[in-house]
C-alpha cells in the first residue's frame, strides 16, 4: 500500500469530490481519480461511491478513513521527532470564520502574511455555516462557541461585546428608547433564526425577551449597513460598530459578552503553514484586543 495513495484518498474523503481534492492537492483529476483506484485495489475492496457531483464513502471508506488519520497523525508525529517537520510556509491553508470577523477584521490583515510568506496561498471563506475539521472543509475554523468533542486544538482569541444601536438619523426622526417596554414600540432589526447554527449565536432574549424582529438579515455586516440606513434598531457587535460615527448606542448598560476560539485538527499541530497562520491570527487578535471589548 502506497502512502501517497492514502493521502490522496483522505483529500478525497475530506472534500466529498474527486475535483476538489485534485485542486486542494494541485494534482490532475484524472490523476487523483487513478491513485484512488489503485489504493482500493490494493486493499481488494470499494472505498468510494462516485457519482457525478461527487463521492460518498462505503462503509469500508469509513472505516478505512478513520485508520488513514491515525497513519496520517503517527507520520507527522514521526518527522517531527526527527526533525523533518515543513523546512518553509508554504501552501494552501483555508480559514473558516464567521462574516463579522473573518471580513471586516481578519481580511485587511492576511495580507500582511501572504507578504510574509510568499508561498503561503490563503483561503478565507468568511460565511455563516458550519465547517467540518475532520473532512478539512477548512484546516482553521474560528468559532464563536468551544468544541468539545473531537481531537481539536483549541485556543480561545478574545473575548467581544454585543449591544443596542441605532443610526442618528433613527433617533432624530423616532427618539431614544428609554426602556424594554419602549424599545418594543420601534423598528427592529435582527437575525434569521432558522439560519444560526450555534446556540451561542441566539442573543435576541437577552436583549428583549420575545423580541420580534420586523427585518432580518442572516448576515452581520448586512445588519450594520441596515441600521445605518436608518432600518431600525439591531444588535451589533461593537467591535464593528465603533468606527461609524453615524451609530449610536442604544440601552448602553445591556450588553452580551461572548468570545471567538479558534480551532484546528490534532493531525496538523506539526505543519508549519497552519502553526504559521494560526500563531498569525492569535498575535493579531491580541494586538487590536482593546477594540473588541
Amino acid at each position: 500500500m502506497n502512502w501517497d495513495d492514502v493521502r490522496i484518498f483522505l483529500a478525497v474523503a475530506r472534500s466529498g469530490q474527486i475535483l476538489a481534492a485534485s485542486r486542494r492537492l494541485d494534482l490532475n483529476h484524472a490523476t487523483v481519480s487513478r491513485r484512488v483506484s489503485a489504493l482500493e485495489a490494493a486493499l481488494q475492496s470499494k472505498l468510494l461511491i462516485r457519482r457525478t457531483n461527487g463521492c460518498d464513502l462505503t462503509p469500508e471508506g469509513e472505516a478505512f478513513q478513520n485508520a488513514a488519520e491515525r497513519m496520517e497523525a503517527e507520520m507527522l508525529s514521526a518527522r517531527a521527532a526527527v526533525g523533518m517537520t515543513d523546512t518553509e510556509v508554504a501552501g494552501a491553508v483555508r480559514i473558516g470564520a464567521t462574516d463579522g470577523y473573518g471580513i471586516s477584521f481578519l481580511a485587511p490583515r492576511l495580507g500582511d502574511l501572504t507578504r510574509r510568506y510568499p508561498g503561503l496561498k490563503i483561503q478565507l471563506v468568511p460565511v455563516p455555516q458550519s465547517f467540518s475539521l475532520s473532512r478539512r472543509e477548512a484546516d482553521i475554523l474560528i468559532t464563536v462557541e468551544r468544541p468539545d468533542t473531537g481531537r481539536l486544538i483549541t485556543r480561545k482569541l478574545v473575548d467581544y461585546a454585543l449591544g443596542l444601536y441605532a443610526s442618528k438619523h433613527y433617533i432624530a426622526e423616532f427618539g431614544m428608547p428609554q426602556n424594554d417596554e419602549s424599545l418594543k414600540n420601534h423598528r427592529l432589526i435582527g437575525y434569521v433564526e432558522d439560519l444560526i447554527i450555534s446556540p451561542r449565536l441566539h442573543y435576541r432574549s437577552d436583549f428583549v425577551r420575545n423580541w420580534e424582529s420586523d427585518f432580518e438579515i442572516s448576515a452581520v455586516l448586512g445588519q450594520v449597513e441596515a441600521v445605518r440606513a436608518g432600518a431600525g434598531i439591531g444588535i451589533l457587535h461593537k467591535f464593528l460598530a465603533r468606527p461609524h460615527d453615524d451609530l449610536v448606542p442604544v440601552l448602553p448598560h445591556k450588553q452580551v459578552d461572548r468570545a471567538y476560539w479558534i480551532v484546528y485538527h490534532e493531525n496538523l499541530r506539526d505543519i508549519r503553514r497552519i502553526k504559521a497562520v494560526v500563531d498569525f491570527i492569535a498575535q493579531e487578535t491580541e494586538a487590536d484586543r482593546a477594540s473588541f471589548q
